[in-house]
């Protein structure tokens, strides 16, 4: 692992810390900023004064002084404690807000959300981003990138998730520097004319332009789907049992314009363009078009910052490879990293730029290895175990990451790749020249048919792996500590096959062994867990009982759960499951819970410690508190809101604690309380 000697992976790491720490800590920008400059003077002093042979004053504050950068531009990215960020002025109540689109978000079946800039608050200079969500109508015409208007609305905090360890969109968007969000009705926007226009708008209203060409042409739906998302990066228009066949094939990144599509064109592009090496300065003008090339490929793909990372990512490549010195390719890919931290600290907490990047790594220090462990003399082998390697090397970066998020393996991954990769540069040079000639309404039909055919034929090659369900293994329980042994593992494994001395085996060893004992500690501590859980679930009422890793289920309808159970049961490593009719008394661990449902029967037993209340009983709260005398009065998601806000006042009247899975979330009864 040599490649740690390189100061670009030195600094690149120091920087990552720094983010890491400026994001969490939420270090004041002011206090970040000064040290910096008072560290500066130091650097250059040091840097003068070191000695050979002396204590390394300079690398400490080299690093120190990349640390500290990282916490400053990561406090800039976020923004919120700015002066003129909106969130510090006063925004409660309905304001007047000056909004320009910067991102059109994929629309769900209710609405059309956008990423907005702030411009103004109340006519008042501002600054920061905001999510707008405006409702679904196909009838209206949906706003685009640099549309700027004025809407008089309020703006509302993101809500936290409402049941355990379900997806945070909150924190999601947290690590965008977004914390707020708007929504309106169309009827209360006003379009502003003549809007400043930016690059990304031009580039949204190319790709636009690009897909309406497109849809004048004789391809199918899916198939037309699946375009948009493999050249354009598009998926909008991909359905669901698509999109989840390419997932479960372990090839959704196909379907996502990043790396793999960059560097397959970054290859293309160094083939075509290698007769040019024969003229004077022909390696130079053949670098400088690549990268002219890439980066047009970016603009048509609409500059998402997906497709700009990864054009970043392997323009940085190009250069290494037009050195030529293998070594250098751990540096530049690096430095690219460095820079594009450097100019969006908040890209380190996306899963794509995490996978991106894991992935490259692999392949650049896995690869070679797996070529020197075996290189077969017949061609067509040669080739394929090339491909092999290359899918073995990704495949182990992003391994560890991959299950942390996604919790599923897609053993066939190998097969979908073997059988797609090495067509997937002619479908991106076809596709190219496809979209070419539709620009320019020259787009024979002939052409149609063979490409439409070509992405079918891919389609049903990825839906039958996908249908090979017993090669997919699901609902894997992972944590960020078996996620960062996941990795020491890997590289103690790569490590350990290169060279295998002693002390590798011994890293290798210690790594194994302490994952194990993590999932034995894991084990151990679930074994001792009981909990009940009241989870929030619309015209629905839901309660788990979990001893161990046994889980009961409550449900008043079993065909209205969702994926919150599922989430539930991979989190807490449940092995079992079984389903239970709702029922009116449940005594767990001496706690004792009453739920009265809509016919609103008292229960026999009085002096309950909880009741719930389920599908909007008609009943006076008042005398239920008198009769039951219970600790605390809960209402789920299945009760009508006015109903809701009514016993929340009676509650608060009465002095008896109240909760609403609507307003604060899932309720997990206290067991072990006396």
């Amino acid at each position: 692992m040599r490649f740690f000697n390189f100061v670009s992976i030195k600094l690149t790491i120091c920087l990552i810390a720094g983010i890491i720490l400026g994001f969490y800590f939420e270090v004041a920008l002011y206090i970040s900023f000064f040290a910096l400059l008072a560290l500066l003077p130091c650097l250059y002093l040091f840097q003068k004064k070191q000695s050979r042979d002396g204590f390394p004053f300079f690398e400490l504050i080299t690093v120190l002084t990349t640390i500290l950068l990282g916490v400053f531009i990561v406090s800039l990215s976020k923004s919120k404690k700015l002066s003129h960020h909106y969130s510090n002025k006063e925004i409660n109540g309905v304001k007047q807000w000056e909004l320009k689109i910067l991102e059109v978000l994929k629309p769900n079946q209710y609405a059309q959300r956008y990423v907005a800039k702030v411009i103004s608050v109340e006519n008042e200079k501002s600054t920061g981003k905001i999510v707008i969500s405006l409702p679904a109508d196909s009838t209206l015409n949906k706003l685009k990138v640099d549309d700027e208007f004025i809407l008089f609305s309020n703006a509302e905090t993101i809500r936290p998730p409402l049941n355990p360890y379900q997806f945070n969109y909150r924190d999601y968007l947290k690590k965008q520097g977004i914390y707020h969000q708007i929504r309106t009705g169309f009827n209360a926007v006003q379009l502003k004319e003549n809007s400043a226009k930016t690059i990304f708008g031009l580039t949204s209203n190319f790709r636009e332009h690009i897909i309406s060409k497109l849809k004048n042409e004789n391809f199918g739906e899916d198939e037309l789907a699946v375009i948009q998302a493999l050249l354009l990066g598009k998926r909008d228009d991909i359905s669901e049992s698509t999109y989840n066949n390419y997932k479960d094939a372990g090839a959704v990144h196909i379907l996502a314009v990043s790396g793999l599509h960059v560097g397959i064109l970054l290859l293309l592009f160094q083939f075509l363009l290698s007769p040019l090496e024969r003229l004077p300065k022909g390696k130079s003008i053949k670098l400088i078009l690549i990268v002219f090339l890439l980066w047009t490929y970016a603009f048509i793909a609409g500059l998402s910052p997906s497709i700009v990372r990864a054009v970043t990512m392997f323009s940085f490549l190009a250069y290494a490879m037009y050195l030529n010195r293998p070594t250098n390719s751990f540096n530049i890919i690096a430095l690219s990293m460095f820079f594009i931290l450097l100019i969006k600290p908040l890209f380190l907490f996306q899963v794509g730029f995490q996978m991106s990047y894991a992935a490259v790594f692999a392949i650049i220090w896995i690869y070679p290895k797996l070529q020197r462990f075996w290189f077969p003399e017949n061609i067509v082998i040669r080739k394929i175990w090339q491909l092999l390697a290359v899918s073995i090397a990704a495949q182990l970066g992003v391994l560890p990451v991959s299950l942390f998020y996604f919790h599923q393996f897609p053993a066939l991954f190998f097969i979908s790749n073997l059988l797609i990769i090495p067509f997937l540069g002619l479908i991106l040079g076809m596709g190219i020249l496809v979209i070419f000639l539709s620009i320019f309404d020259n787009l024979p039909n002939f052409m149609v048919v063979m490409y439409n055919a070509i992405i079918k034929i891919m389609n049903s090659t990825i839906d039958w792996v996908a249908k090979q369900e017993g090669f997919i293994i699901k609902d894997i329980p992972f944590d960020v500590v078996q996620m960062v042994l996941g990795y020491l593992i890997i590289a103690t494994l790569v490590v350990f096959l290169s060279k295998p001395k002693l002390k590798n085996i011994i890293a290798l060893l210690a790594g194994i062994i302490t994952l194990q004992g993590w999932s034995i500690w894991n084990q151990i501590q679930g074994q001792k867990k009981e909990a009940l859980v009241l989870l929030h679930k619309s015209k629905n009422t839901l309660l788990l009982h979990q001893k161990a890793t046994s889980l009961k289920l409550y449900a008043s309808d079993s065909n209205n759960i969702g994926s919150m159970v599922n989430d539930y049961k991979i989190s807490e490593r449940i092995q079992s499951i079984s389903y239970h009719k709702f029922k009116n008394n449940f005594n767990i661990s001496g706690k004792k819970l009453y739920v009265m449902d809509s016919l609103g029967i008292y229960p026999q037993v009085k002096n309950q410690d909880y009741v719930l209340l389920t599908q909007s009983p008609k009943i006076n709260l008042e005398r239920v508190i008198d009769s039951l005398n219970p600790k605390m009065v809960i209402a789920d998601g299945s009760n009508y809101r006015s109903y809701v806000s009514r016993w929340k006042q009676t509650c608060i009247k009465k002095e008896i604690p109240f909760h609403s899975t609507g307003e604060k979330g899932y309720y997990s009864f206290n067991l072990n309380e006396d």
